[in-house]
C-alpha cells in the first residue's frame, strides 16, 4: 500500500459511494512503486483518491490497556486516521537515554491503530505545543551551549534532525510507513510555526526551508505537512488549524485542502471554567469544510485523555485533558457528540466519489444562503446547502425542490435531491455520564467498609512533615536571585530560596517594633513565604498572567531570622516565540519595606535547594522502602502546609473507570503505586461569572463562548487508570503543598446514567437507510434509536416517553399539552429488555395529538 498526492484529476477513486471508513484494509509489506505525485484534490492511497476523517489520540495521555478500545471506538465513530504527536521529552528525558516503554511505546501504539484497520498521521514535530510541558522539548536541550530553539541555529538543528531521524528510522525498521505497507500515511515536521515566525526574522524563514528539506531527505515515502505555515515550501503540504477552516486555501493549486486540527472543545486551566463546544457547531464546521473542497479533516481531540505526572504545560494547564472530545477522558463516548459526528461521517462518505473528482460550483440561494454542487455526471451529483446566518431559519428552492435550513447549518444531499443529514438536527442519542462517589477515605478504619458493593480505601493514614527551608545536603549559596528553570532543570516543581537576617531593633525598614513588610515578585507560578519556619503568606498567578507579587506584613525577632521562599511551577511554558527563554521563579525584587526605607535583598547571598526532602527520600516512588519516615501513632495533621500523606486501599469493584475526588485537599501531586496521576488543585476556584446555562451553537465559536462550572473547582476528579492498581494492597501517596484534609477525599467511578434521545419528525431518516430510499419509492421516516453502552446491559426502565411537543433536556424532559397518550406503551414495548431499539417518529406510529404542529419524540431510559 502506498500513499501520495497527485495532480492527475482524471483518476477516479474507484470506491463505492457508501464505502465506510471501517472497511479499510492494510496489506503488509507491499512497497509503493508509484512514488509521490501532486493532487489538488486529495491524498491518494493504493492509487485511489480518498476523503479521510481523522482524530487525535495522544498515546501518553492514556494507557496501553486503553488504546485498543479507544481506537475501536474511533473506528466505530467513522474515523479513517488516528493522529498523534511524538513527545520528545517523554522519549529522551536524559540526553541519549531513551524510553519507549509503557505509555511511551510509540511503535505499539501505531501497530494497535494498524490492527484496527486505521491509518496514522505521525506528527513528529518534534516541537508539539499540545499544552505539554515545555512544548515537548526535553529540558537538557536548553543547556546545550549556543542553542536557540526553533530558528536557524546549528546546535538546535543538529539535535532536531537527530531525534526526527531516530523516530523515522524506528518506523522504517518496523515497516510502518505506507510506502512499506504500514499504516503511516502522513508525517508532520514542525508545528504551527507560522503563528510565531515573524519575531525570528530571516532566520525563521531559513529555518522553515531547512526543516522541509531535512524532513523530505529522510525518504519516508509519504507526504509531509506543516500546519499553520502558509509559506511551506514544496513538496510540503501546508494545512489549517482552528475552529473553522472552510475559508482556508493551500499555498499551491497542486496541494489538497487539509485541516489538521479542528478543536472539538478547549483545554482546561486551573482557575478557569470548563469549556465545551456544541456538536451542532462542530458538524457545521466540518460540513462547510467539505462543502468548500476539503478532503482531509482531523478532530483535535477525538480522545483528550489525562496529563499524568508533570506533563502539563501552560503554565496552569489542568491534569484533565478531556477537551470535550467525542471520547471522554475515561474512554466513554460522549453523546450526542460522538453519534452526531458518526452520522456526519457516513453522510460525507456517501459523497466521496464526487468530492475527490471535481471542484464544486457555487450558487447563491439568497442572503447567507448558498449551494455548492459537485457534479461529475448525470448519475453522480452531490450538493451542500448552507445557511450561514446566525438568526433565522430559511426555506430555499434548489433543483425544483424546497428545503428547510436552520440557521447556522448545512444540509448534505448525496444525490442533489434528498437530504441525508443536517448539521443542526441531531438524531443520535444522548447520555448522562456520572461520577458516582464512594465512601470517603477513613481517618481511622475500624472495620471493612463496603459501599455500593465497592471495596475502597481501608487503612489508616500515615504522614511525613516536609521540612521548611533548607534540608538537603546538596544545597548551595549564590549571590542574587536565580531563575528557576536554569537552576532546577525542571527535575522538580520546587525551588527553595533562603536568607538569614539579623535584627537589632533599630533597622530603618521596621515599622512597629519588629514588624516590616515583605515584598516579593516572582515569575511564578506559585509562591509561599515562611518566616522563622511559619507560613506568612502565599500567592499564585493564573493562565493569563503567571507573575506573582506578594506583599505581606511579617514579624521578625530580635537576633537571627530566617526567610524561606518556596517557588513552585505548574507546568512550563509550551507556546510562543522564544518561549524557552521566558523563565520562572523569584527573579525579584525581594524587599523588606518600612515607611521611609526599603532594604532590597535581591543581591544578597541566598541559599538554594532544588526540590523537596521527600522527593530525595523517594516517598512517592517507594513508600514502603522509606517506611521509617512515616508517622502514624499521633493525631493526623490536617490543613497544614508541606505534608506527605500515605494510605493503602483496595480497588473499587467492577471494571468502571476510577477517579479520586480531591475535595478537601489544597494543592499538590498524587501517586498511586508509585505512578503519578498528576497535579491536583481543587482549591483553585473558577470565576463566578462567564458561564452559560444554554450555549447557542449558532455563530462563531471561541474558547470562552461556552463555559460551565463557574464558582467551582476547575478540577476535583482525577483519573486513576485501572491498569495501575491491583484488587488489593495499593498505596496512595499525596504531597500537600498548601494544606488539606485527606480524610475528605473519596473514590468515584465513571458510569452511564440515563440514555436520552429527542428526534423530530422533520429530521432526516437515519443515514444508514439512505440506499433504501430510491429502492422503496416510499418516504422514509426519522427514527429514534437507543443503545446501552455496555455489551452486557439491556434497557431496564423508561423514565420518560413523550410524542408531541415535549420540552426540556436529558434528565428533565417534560410533557406539554400536545402529547400522545400512546407514547409510553409503544416505547416500552419497543425497548424494554433489549440492548438497543429503534422507533419510527411519525403520526402513523403515535397518532396526531395536535395537527399542524411539527412533533417530536423524546425518550429517557436507563440500562442495567
Amino acid at each position: 500500500m502506498g500513499t501520495s498526492y497527485t495532480k492527475d484529476k482524471d483518476r477516479q477513486s474507484g470506491l463505492g459511494m457508501a464505502c465506510p471508513a471501517t472497511r479499510l484494509s492494510l496489506p503488509r509489506k507491499t512497497r509503493n512503486q508509484n512514488g509521490n505525485s501532486v493532487n489538488s484534490k486529495a491524498l491518494v492511497i493504493d492509487g485511489k483518491r480518498r476523503v479521510l476523517i481523522s482524530g487525535s489520540i495522544h498515546y501518553p495521555r492514556s494507557t496501553p490497556d486503553m488504546w485498543p478500545e479507544l481506537i475501536q471506538k474511533s473506528k466505530d465513530g467513522g474515523l479513517d486516521v488516528i493522529e498523534t504527536y511524538v513527545f520528545w521529552n517523554m522519549h529522551e528525558p536524559i540526553q541519549n537515554q531513551y524510553n519507549f516503554k509503557g505509555r511511551n511505546d510509540l511503535v505499539k501504539f501505531v501497530k494497535t491503530v494498524a490492527d484496527a484497520g486505521l491509518f496514522v498521521h505521525l506528527r513528529i514535530g518534534p516541537y508539539a505545543c499540545a499544552e505539554w510541558n515545555y512544548g515537548g522539548f526535553p529540558l537538557w536541550l536548553h543547556f546545550i551551549p549556543g542553542i536557540k530553539f526553533r530558528t536557524d541555529n546549528e546546535p538546535f538543528k543538529s539535535q532536531m534532525q537527530r531525534f526526527t531521524k531516530k523516530i523515522v528510522d524506528m518506523m522504517k525498521q518496523e515497516e510502518l510507513f505506507a510506502s512499506q505497507g504500514g499504516p503511516i500515511i502522513l508525517a508532520q515536521i514542525e508545528n504551527e510555526y507560522g503563528n510565531v515566525e515573524a519575531p525570528y526574522g530571516q532566520a525563521g524563514k531559513s529555518y522553515v526551508n531547512w526543516s522541509a528539506a531535512m524532513a523530505t531527505s529522510l525518504d519516508t515515502g509519504v507526504p509531509w505537512v506543516m500546519c499553520q505555515q502558509m509559506e511551506a515550501p514544496d513538496p510540503i503540504i501546508n494545512t489549517c488549524n482552528g475552529f473553522y477552516c472552510d475559508q482556508f486555501t493551500p499555498n499551491s493549486d497542486k496541494k489538497p485542502k487539509m485541516w489538521t486540527e479542528n478543536w472539538t472543545g478547549w483545554f482546561l486551566s486551573f482557575g478557569g471554567g470548563i469549556p465545551y463546544r456544541p456538536v451542532e457547531d462542530i458538524a457545521f464546521a466540518v460540513a462547510r469544510f467539505f462543502q468548500r473542497g476539503g478532503t482531509f479533516q482531523n478532530y483535535y481531540m477525538y480522545h483528550g485523555g489525562t496529563n499524568f505526572g508533570r506533563s502539563t504545560g501552560g503554565p496552569f494547564i489542568a491534569t484533565s485533558y478531556d477537551y470535550d472530545a467525542p471520547i471522554d477522558e475515561y474512554g466513554f463516548v460522549r453523546q450526542p457528540k460522538w453519534g452526531h459526528l458518526k452520522d456526519l461521517h457516513k453522510s460525507i462518505k456517501l459523497c466521496e466519489e464526487a468530492l475527490v473528482a471535481t471542484d464544486p460550483t457555487y450558487t447563491s440561494l439568497g442572503p447567507n444562503l448558498e449551494a455548492h454542487v459537485y457534479n461529475t455526471s448525470s448519475e453522480n451529483c452531490v450538493a451542500f446547502l448552507a445557511n450561514v446566518g446566525t438568526q433565522s431559519d430559511a426555506t430555499v428552492s434548489f433543483n425544483g425542490n424546497t428545503y428547510h435550513l436552520p440557521a447556522w447549518s448545512v444540509s448534505i444531499l448525496p444525490d442533489c435531491k434528498n437530504v441525508v443529514f443536517n448539521t443542526a438536527k441531531i438524531n443520535s442519542q444522548a447520555t448522562r455520564l456520572e461520577m458516582r462517589s464512594l465512601n470517603p477515605i477513613p481517618e481511622h478504619q475500624t472495620s471493612k467498609q463496603i459501599i455500593d458493593s465497592f471495596k475502597t480505601l481501608q487503612s489508616d493514614w500515615s504522614w511525613v512533615i516536609e521540612p521548611v527551608g533548607i534540608s538537603k545536603s546538596n544545597a548551595f549559596t549564590k549571590f542574587g536571585l536565580l531563575e528557576q528553570i536554569n537552576t532546577t532543570a525542571d527535575v522538580s516543581d520546587y525551588l527553595w530560596y533562603s536568607i538569614r537576617i539579623e535584627i537589632h531593633g533599630n533597622e530603618p525598614f521596621l515599622l512597629n517594633g519588629t514588624q516590616t513588610v515583605l515584598h516579593v515578585e516572582s515569575l511564578g507560578h506559585v509562591l509561599h513565604t515562611f518566616v522563622n519556619g511559619k507560613l506568612a503568606g502565599s500567592g499564585f498567578g493564573n493562565s493569563g498572567n503567571s507573575k506573582v507579587t506578594l506583599e505581606k506584613p511579617i514579624m521578625l525577632v530580635l537576633s537571627n531570622n530566617t526567610i524561606d521562599l518556596l517557588s513552585s511551577t505548574v507546568g512550563l511554558q509550551n507556546y510562543g516565540a522564544f518561549f524557552d527563554t521566558w523563565g520562572a521563579g523569584i527573579t525579584g525584587p525581594a524587599k523588606l519595606k518600612g515607611k521611609n526605607f526599603t532594604l532590597d535583598l535581591s543581591s544578597y547571598q541566598w541559599t538554594y535547594q532544588v526540590g523537596l526532602k521527600g522527593e530525595e527520600l523517594g516517598l512517592s516512588r517507594d513508600p514502603s522502602g522509606s517506611s521509617s519516615q512515616w508517622v502514624s501513632l499521633s493525631t493526623l495533621p490536617k490543613n497544614q502546609a508541606l505534608i506527605w500523606y500515605k494510605t493503602n486501599f483496595d480497588a473499587p469493584g467492577g471494571t468502571d473507570p476510577i477517579a479520586i475526588d480531591f475535595t478537601g485537599m489544597g494543592k499538590g501531586e498524587a501517586w498511586v503505586n508509585g505512578q503519578s496521576i498528576g497535579r491536583y488543585w481543587p482549591t483553585y476556584i473558577s470565576p463566578q461569572n462567564g458561564c452559560v446555562n444554554f450555549c447557542n451553537y449558532r455563530g462563531a465559536y471561541s474558547s470562552s463562548k461556552c463555559l460551565k462550572g463557574c464558582g467551582e473547582p476547575s478540577q476535583k476528579m482525577y483519573h486513576v487508570p485501572r491498569s495501575w492498581i491491583q484488587p488489593s494492597g495499593n498505596t496512595l501517596v499525596l504531597f500537600e503543598e498548601i494544606g488539606g484534609d485527606p480524610t475528605q477525599i473519596s473514590f468515584a467511578t465513571r458510569k452511564t446514567g440515563s440514555l436520552c434521545a429527542h428526534v423530530s419528525e422533520s429530521h432526516p431518516p437515519p443515514v444508514d437507510t439512505w440506499e433504501l430510499q430510491p429502492q422503496t419509492g416510499k418516504k422514509l421516516r426519522p427514527v429514534l434509536r437507543l443503545e446501552c453502552p455496555s455489551p452486557n446491559e439491556v434497557i431496564s426502565s423508561i423514565k420518560f416517553a413523550g410524542f408531541g411537543t415535549p420540552h426540556g433536556t436529558c434528565g428533565n424532559y417534560g410533557y406539554s399539552q400536545c402529547n400522545s397518550a400512546r407514547a409510553p406503551a409503544i416505547v416500552n414495548q419497543a425497548c424494554m429488555g433489549l440492548k438497543s431499539c429503534a422507533i419510527e417518529v411519525s403520526i402513523e406510529m403515535f397518532g396526531d395529538p395536535c395537527s399542524g404542529v411539527t412533533k417530536s419524540l423524546a425518550v429517557e431510559a436507563s440500562c442495567t
